[in-house]
């Protein structure tokens, strides 16, 4: 097996189980397909900044991982990752570059990337890519290249309503064994940052403020925590 350590990760570890779909479920159907079936496959997942899409593609590459393939997470977007990073990723099971439009117009990326394309369509791998935008509007210069990337299933990562934000919510605290009623995750929803990355990282600073105060999630403790944390400002 190889991961490639080539992300920080999330404050939660980024799984399926704790990833809630919404409206969702036929991405999060084919991506666990890809993680599990060693079959062929090409598919790109598209939508904005904090849209869940570096949880799904980290999900595929840990639940694949898990089940024994040879998988890579290449985090595009970071300035810190060279194009080198592709080198032999050609001769593995799964492969998932996150933000791959961010190196669109690169000679050097696209060449390497077409040549890692048709390693992966020789030895029958999967590969899953992840943008801001669907595969037509990405500004990839080498045809053969831009020709290949639109061969495979498409996906946009559909936003959750405030209804789903609050039942999202509400699962990811239930996955971290944490009790979030009704009336908290509606007044999260008045109070705070309605994204639900914003949301996420709040849910994460209470577990943390209710561990040390030994104290339950009520609407009393989170306006404490969220008056605190404004006049720290």
């Amino acid at each position: 097996m190889q991961q490639l350590p080539l992300h920080v990760g999330p404050a939660d570890q980024a799984a399926f189980d704790n990833f809630y779909p919404g409206d969702n479920g036929a991405l999060l159907h084919a991506l666990r397909e890809i993680a599990a079936v060693a079959q062929r496959a090409v598919l790109w997942v598209w939508g904005p900044p904090e849209s869940g899409r570096t949880h799904l593609l980290q999900a595929t590459s840990s639940t694949a991982d898990a089940a024994g393939y040879r998988t890579a997470f290449v985090p595009a977007a970071d300035v810190s990752v060279g194009v080198g990073v592709l080198e032999g990723l050609g001769e593995l099971d799964v492969v998932c570059i996150d933000d791959i439009d961010q190196v669109a117009g690169s000679a050097e990326w696209e060449r390497a990337l077409f040549g890692l394309f048709e390693g992966l369509r020789q030895s029958g791998s999967r590969l899953v890519l992840s943008a801001r935008c669907a595969p037509l509007h990405a500004a990839f210069e080498l045809p053969d290249l831009a020709s290949r990337l639109t061969s495979g299933a498409t996906f946009r990562v559909q936003r959750l309503t405030d209804e789903q934000k609050q039942a999202a919510l509400q699962h990811r605290a239930a996955w971290r064994g944490l009790e979030l009623p009704d009336d908290v995750a509606q007044f999260l929803l008045t109070r705070a940052d309605r994204s639900t990355a914003a949301l996420f990282r709040l849910l994460d600073r209470l577990d943390t403020e209710s561990l040390a105060a030994q104290k339950r999630l009520t609407v009393p403790f989170v306006r404490g925590v969220l008056d605190a944390a404004q006049r720290g400002r």
